[in-house]
């Protein structure tokens, strides 16, 4: 066969449920209606966000298979730099295309959407491990021969249809395929399910990739942003206080700790805030405030810890079940069950007790047993049901007594700590403070995730601590990520050991009483 009776080779990445085998039906639809040979292979992907559905669809022309004198024979999966259309479902998969060498800029049109579906490996990391969206788009637009792209989860919620239909419309509208418009349509038709919503949808996508990307503006000057007021007086004398006292580039994100603490606890928990805050704003810094700014961020999130009180509060507020019926689609006369599943276990429940009544249940020998033997297996709770909305709601109003708990001790207690931490630091140098202020991250969650955030972050403030005031910002900032790389603490080990033999090499005093992490 010569060069231009080589089969159309497409390939699709979507993800379960935005309709990749309607999408790959369609095409061999068109194809086989308009006189071409077509097929289509898929090869499942794993679970929900590891790895995508691939469907395979080569066409060849019946004539030209005719003229020949015998059939194509297609192939049932895509090779690297010998696909002509790529269309994804999903930012990443784009890239996971371009990874696979499915995309190449001799040849390649790839369709994709620029919206995000975190992966399993990005809701699991420890810390941030969402995937930098400009630089996938930059690595597609660079592999590509053309690219078009847009938000296609978007374009299919404002039609009412689903992203298949958006890539359908996106592909006819690049003119890639030998296919006019009114074939694509036609087999939209012929399928016979949510017609009028499909066919709305492509024709909003087939307007869109034809009028490609839109030149890029320079971004207008915002206007100053308002001070923020509250007809609460007490409210009000917090921020009256904070654009008094406090750095400007420390304000945003003060006000969104104040809106934070303050629905967390109370007022008087959000002046608090500020008043560790002043002490901060008091050390030494850089211009930009870069130690107010970071210990500000921190420092709301740590006095907000995630305990059963809060966890229960943010499940039975009304913007969630609106959320959840918003997202799930359902109609105003249909009924949505929301089920929790809770596995509280005896440390949970000491620490949501007043403090007295906690620790006593926590040293008790039969109370103890009893509770232990109630909390071996999980249970399911209707939040949207009467029994389980008042059941969350009870653990909810725990917050009234939670200055007084077992938890509320020992994170204060570990905050002082890391802000004591800070003035030591910050004493030495500024850029050291801010690299300490930020190992706040290793410290989130609840239950066994907050354990080994814990357990990580004290490993790392003892070294900090042995090191002393003359320890490398990059050295700190090292162990921190090396604690966020896994939940274990074999990477923090790691590093904390090639620490310590370097140091060695370099002086006769050791250093290794912080150089281990517990198992």
């Amino acid at each position: 066969m010569t060069q231009q009776q080589q089969p159309i080779k497409i390939a699709i990445l979507a993800m379960g449920g935005e309709g990749g085998g309607v999408l790959a039906d369609w095409l061999v639809d068109l194809g086989e209606a308009n006189g071409w040979i077509a097929q289509t292979t898929s090869v499942p992907g794993v679970a929900q966000r590891t790895g995508a559905t691939i469907y395979y669809v080569e066409m060849y022309p019946e004539a030209q298979a005719q003229a020949d004198g015998g059939q194509p024979v297609l192939a049932l999966m895509p090779l690297p730099g010998d696909v002509d259309v790529v269309l994804c479902s999903e930012l990443m998969e784009a890239g996971r295309a371009v990874q696979r060498g499915l995309v190449t800029p001799d040849r390649t049109t790839l369709v994709a959407s620029t919206h995000r579906v975190y992966s399993i490996a990005e809701k699991s990391a420890m810390g941030d491990g969402r995937v930098d969206s400009a630089q996938l788009l930059a690595h597609a637009e660079q592999a590509a021969q053309r690219f078009v792209r847009f938000d296609m989860a978007e374009a299919a919620a404002q039609n009412g249809s689903v992203i298949s239909a958006v890539l359908f419309g996106a592909l006819a509208g690049t003119g890639v395929l030998p296919f006019e418009r009114a074939q694509f349509e036609a087999t939209i038709e012929r399928g016979g399910v949510g017609v009028k919503p499909s066919l709305k949808a492509f024709g909003a996508a087939f307007v869109r990739a034809q009028a490609g990307e839109a030149p890029v503006q320079a971004e207008p000057v915002a206007p100053a942003t308002p001070r923020a007021t509250s007809a609460d007086p007490a409210i009000q004398a917090l921020l009256t206080r904070l654009y008094a006292e406090f750095p400007v580039q420390a304000q945003p994100l003060m006000l969104e700790g104040l809106r934070r603490l303050v629905d967390y606890q109370d007022v008087a928990y959000a002046a608090l805030y500020l008043d560790r805050m002043a002490e901060v704003c008091r050390l030494p810094d850089d211009a930009a405030r870069t130690l107010a700014c970071e210990t500000a961020r921190h420092l709301a999130l740590w006095m907000s810890y995630e305990d059963t009180a809060r966890v229960a509060q943010l499940k039975t507020r009304a913007s969630r079940f609106a959320r959840v019926k918003q997202e799930t689609g359902v109609n105003a006369d249909q009924v949505i069950a929301i089920n929790e599943y809770m596995h509280p276990g005896l440390r949970e429940i000491c620490e949501t007790l007043p403090g007295g009544l906690g620790r006593w249940l926590m040293g008790s020998g039969a109370p103890r047993r009893l509770v232990e033997g109630m909390t071996q297996k999980g249970r399911v709770v209707q939040t949207s049901s009467v029994h389980g909305f008042l059941l969350l709601s009870a653990v909810a109003f725990a917050r009234r007594w939670r200055r007084s708990t077992i938890r509320y001790s020992k994170e204060n207690g570990r905050i002082a700590q890391w802000l004591q931490g800070l003035r030591d630091a910050a004493a030495a140098s500024p850029e050291l403070a801010v690299e300490l202020a930020r190992c706040q991250k290793l410290v989130k969650g609840y239950s066994d995730t907050h354990e080994r955030g814990v357990r990580n972050y004290d490993t790392v403030i003892a070294a900090w601590r042995q090191a002393g005031p003359a320890l490398a910002p990059a050295t700190l900032r090292a162990w921190r990520e090396a604690a966020l790389a896994d939940e274990h603490g074999h990477a923090l080990k790691a590093a904390l050991a090639q620490h310590a033999a370097s140091y060695a090499a370099t002086t006769a005093t050791p250093l290794v009483a912080a150089m281990a992490v517990p198992a």
